[in-house]
Formats: structure tokens, sequence, C-alpha cells
């Protein structure tokens, strides 16, 4: 594969997963977004918010909910400083109502991606890739958008052959 960034926005701590809150020590999109370097290499970068979130999910829900309400734009902690030299851009977060928690619409509009191949992939508790790959299109018109992964939260750590699968996929 060409020369690849694995960016992605995780959660660790108080997360809903399988229907129920529980404690997690890693973020299942970080999990994930891990996979994928094993498997194909590439860079590792973590999209961070300068502001974090409340560390009680319900009140973390409802924050992302006022940022997508008001199309807010979280500040980052850090930046890509050579998105230039990358091919790929394999971008990972977990489905917050419906869509790419704010902070990757802000990681998104920071760049210029064009022509780029964007590869999403995602995590959710049910509501699979949900807009996303719309609003990532509309975010990156000049970029090549491949098919996205949706993969349950509490079946990352058992999803290794969906995520072999969908990288197979890629480097066809």
């Amino acid at each position: 594969m060409s020369r690849t960034l694995i960016a992605y926005f995780s959660r660790k701590g108080n997360n809903y997963v399988s229907g129920d809150i529980v404690n997690l020590s890693k973020g299942n999109t970080e999990i994930v977004a891990e996979r994928i370097q094993e498997l194909i290499g590439g860079d590792l970068f973590e999209i961070e918010t300068v502001k974090q979130y409340d560390q009680d999910y319900t009140r973390c829900t409802q924050e992302a909910q006022e940022e997508l309400r008001t199309k807010a734009r979280p500040e980052l902690k850090t930046e890509v400083k050579n998105m230039k030299d990358y091919d790929v851009i394999c971008i990972g977060f977990p489905n917050w109502w419906g869509t790419m928690p704010m902070a990757v619409f802000t990681f998104l509009e920071s760049y210029d991606l064009s022509g780029k191949r964007i590869c999403p992939f995602c995590t959710n508790e049910g509501s699979g890739m949900g807009h996303s790959e719309k609003d990532i299109k509309s975010l990156c018109p000049k970029s090549q958008l491949e098919r996205g992964l949706a993969l349950r939260g509490g079946s990352v750590n058992h999803a290794r052959k969906e995520i072999e699968s969908w990288v197979a996929n890629l480097q066809q």
C-alpha cells in the first residue's frame, strides 16, 4: 500500500457496549486502528481535542449532540505536520449521533486531501456508518472515498477477519 496515515478518534473510559455502560482501558476505535497498522503498516495519529469530553458517558453524548447541532469544530491538540507525504488516509471514529464526532470534521477540514484515498472505519453499537461516508465526501470532494468498515464496538476484539477482509479490498 502507498504511504498510509491511520488517523483515529477514540474514547476510552466510560462507554456504551452491548447495552451496558462499561469502563474501557482502551477505546474501541483505537483497537481497530492498531490492528489496521499491524496489517498494512503506516503511521498512527490520534485525533485529540484540546477540551476533553466529560468522563460520564451520558454527559459526553449530550456534549456530542450539542456539537453536532451547532456544527462545532473543536480545537485539536496536535496536527499532522507532513500530510502531503501521505497517499492514503485511513480515518477511524465512533459513530456519534449518526456521523463522525465533530473533532473528525475539524481534522478533515484542516488539510487539503485532494487526490488522496480516504478509507473510513467506524465503531458503533448498531448504527453502522450512519451518514459519515456522505459527510466525508462532502468535506473532501476531491478525494477518492473508499467503502467504509463498520464494526460493533463490543466485538472489536474478535473482528480480525472483518478487518483483514476490508484491508485486503483496499489493497486491490
